[in-house]
This record gives structure tokens, sequence and C-alpha cells, in this order.
């Protein structure tokens, strides 16, 4: 016999139906992306990350020169990737800044390295010995001025090639210094450009400096990038860079000077006979002729050695290296 189904149940279909077709057309709207027509991104997400990774390995080198040229503590991180238009970069530039218009070889186009002047005034006031514990007012620079920063921004410029060299055979040369945003004209003002901003904090000052590249003059190079097949040659750098640190921090500290201190031994004598005591007379050490005097550096005990003289002045000779249980014994 056929079932039928009452108008409660039909009713109850269709409101379900009804349902389920608007939480479908809700879940469409929600994976529906605006795309602006007028500002195209032409570089994936992909694509800047391992523009973002290349960057940061530059800005890791980068606060290594500013530790060892600057004798302070500094250090550089990036803060964004952006696409914008080239007239939207210029609008945000402030005038006078400091502008350094390079050459990108091997590509039909140039780039700019803002620095802002506050952090162009800082660097020029360490460079000449100052310390720099406030930051500066911004103002142009003199000549003077520019050319003492002028090495730093070869160096930074340097360091940015080695940092693209992962990725093409791209090399950054210093071309010219602008202090007017008017005046740099790298790129037509409707054309998309990739601004990388910076974090630099020397002493207690954080300032800011940013890089600019044309898209056209990295197009072919941009279409190369792929974060899989960088990641190994991010990986082999990375190992250079941890090796140079070490034959740089063992040259530093080859030259350090430590006091390094002998132990003849010890003695203990009464109140009444250090009273007693008068020139000539000798004090026996609890060290044997034939034994190990214990040699501290830093007042920590690390060698063994033996006394004698070289070209009648006193002297030791280190024998070895004491072990763990050596310095706790000697502690106690």
């Amino acid at each position: 016999m056929p079932e039928f189904l009452t108008q409660e149940e039909i009713d109850s279909l269709l409101q379900a139906a009804q349902e389920e077709a608007l939480g479908g057309h809700q879940q469409l709207r929600q994976d529906i992306v605006s795309y602006d027509f007028r500002r195209p991104n032409r570089i994936s997400k992909n694509q800047l990350r391992t523009i973002q990774n290349i960057h940061e390995t530059f800005a890791e080198t980068l606060s290594y020169y500013f530790v060892s040229k600057l004798q302070t503590v500094a250090t550089v991180n990036v803060t964004s990737v952006d696409q914008l238009f080239y007239s939207e970069y210029i609008l945000s530039v402030t005038n006078p800044n400091c502008l350094y218009v390079f050459d990108i070889e091997g590509a039909d186009g140039s780039g700019v390295l803002e620095i802002s002047p506050p952090l162009a005034l800082t660097l020029i006031e360490r460079l000449l010995g100052g310390t720099a514990e406030q930051s500066r007012k911004p103002r142009s620079l003199t000549p003077i001025e520019q050319a003492v920063l002028r090495g730093v921004v070869e160096h930074i410029l340097a360091d940015l090639s080695a940092a693209w060299r992962s990725v093409t055979e791209c090399t950054f040369r210093y071309n010219r210094f602008e202090s007017e945003p008017d005046f740099v004209q790298i790129a037509p003002a409707s054309e998309i450009v990739l601004v990388v901003s910076f974090d630099v904090s020397i002493g207690l000052n954080a300032f800011v400096m940013n890089l600019c590249f044309p898209t056209f003059a990295l197009e072919e190079v941009i279409a190369q990038l792929s974060t899989e097949s960088l990641s190994a040659r991010h990986a082999g750098r990375r190992r250079e860079r941890e090796s140079e640190s070490t034959r740089v921090l063992q040259q530093l500290l080859s030259v350090i000077e430590m006091q390094l201190v002998a132990e003849l031994g010890k003695a203990t004598i009464t109140v009444r006979e250090l009273l007693e005591l008068d020139v000539g007379d000798i004090i026996k050490l609890d060290t044997s002729i034939t034994g190990e005097l214990t040699v501290a550096v830093g007042d920590k005990p690390r060698f063994a050695a033996r006394p004698g003289k070289v070209e009648d002045k006193k002297a030791i000779r280190i024998t070895r290296v004491l072990s763990a249980e050596d310095i706790l014994l000697h502690g106690s």
C-alpha cells in the first residue's frame, strides 16, 4: 500500500530544502574574493614569500655589518613586502629624504634604496665617532655627509646582490643620490613596484629603510621564483654564513687580552707566624717540586702547568687542559 505524506511533512521538506539552498549560497558568497582590475597583483603569494625570504637573508647579513661597523647593538628586520603603484610609493616618501638610485645589471631598470634621514644621520655620527644616543631631526645631507655614507650604501648593495644571487646573477650598482622624491623617476606612475620595508634598530633607536623595485625590471627573475627550489640553496648559504661567523668570532677572540694567573701553591700560617715574618724567611707551600701548577683564566682554573725560566725570566709551560673533575677538585 503506497505511503502518502502529510501537509506538515511536505512543509518540513520544503523548509529544509530552502535552508540548504540558502546555506550553499552563503558559502558561495564567502568564497568570492574581490579583484581590483586597476591594481593587478603581478606577483603571487608564493613568489612574495620567496622574495621575503631573500630579503630576510639580506637583513641578517646587514645586521652583522652594522654591528661590526658601528660597534654597537644593531638589528635589521623585514616588516613588509608590498605591491604598489609607483605614484603611491613616491607620495609616501618624505621630503627631504635620502634616496639612492641603483642600477640593476642584467635587467633594464633601476631601483631605489630609501634610508630615512634620522637613520642616515645616526649612521654618519656613529661612523665619525659619536654616540648617536638621540635621534636627529630630518634634514638634507651635506656633500661631506653624502661622501661618508656612500661607502655604507655600496656595502648594502653588495649584500643585497649576494642575497639575490641565490636565484639569479643580478648585481645592484650605485648610480646617484637624490634628496627629493620628484627627481627619482625609475618607472611610470601607473607601474606596479615591489616595496620591501625594513625596521632598523641601532642602540635604543628604531628607524625605517625601504627598497623599491619596478616589477618590469625583475619580471624574468620573479617568474623563476619558487620556494621549494630555493630551500636547498638557502640552507647552503646559511651554513656558509655560520662558517663565516665562526671564523670572524675566532679572529676577534684571538686578539682579546685576558689575565692569566699561575698559582704556585697555598700555605696556612698563624697570625703570630705572620707577625714574626722577616726578610729571608721561607714559607713552605703545599705544592711539591715536581707537582703541577694550576693556571686560571679570568679567575677560573683551566690549565695545568710546570714552572721554569726563559732567559732568566720566570715562566710556565702549559702541560694539559684541566678536566671537569680537576676543576671541581680545585674549587673544593
